[in-house]
């Protein structure tokens, strides 16, 4: 069994919505901050938003700011990505992270990820 299972991506026009649910297990999810990741076709993977275990702070990536919010439910074991006015930039396969720091931000602050799941924006 994953530790990490991302779904709710998709295919959506641009300035659509999708929103984007990870489910969490064998983990002691409240002392894990948890983000998601995003890897466009060709580029590396970057960090789109955080949360820390007890949802006090969130953290976003400039360009994802105003658009997208983070959200975590303790007692469900789920992190999810609301993604609003989606733009064909991005198209990405976007990954649920689990991270010891208080709030991670970078892919090498990371210590589970999830398998994926695929978003596609088009124009």
């Amino acid at each position: 069994q994953e530790l990490l299972v991302e779904s709710g991506g998709g295919l959506v026009q641009a300035g659509g919505s999708l929103r984007l649910s990870c489910v969490a297990s064998r983990l002691t999810f409240s002392r894990y901050s948890m983000g998601w990741f995003r890897q466009a076709p060709g580029k590396g993977r970057e960090f789109v938003a955080a949360i820390s275990g007890r949802s006090d702070t969130t953290t976003y990536a400039d360009s994802m700011e105003g658009r997208f919010a983070i959200s975590r439910d303790n007692a469900k074991k789920t992190v999810d990505l609301q993604m609003n006015s989606l733009k064909p930039e991005d198209t990405a396969v976007y990954y649920c992270a689990a991270s010891l720091q208080r709030v991670v931000s970078e892919v090498g602050g990371v210590n589970y990820w999830g398998k994926g799941t695929l978003v596609t924006v088009s124009s």
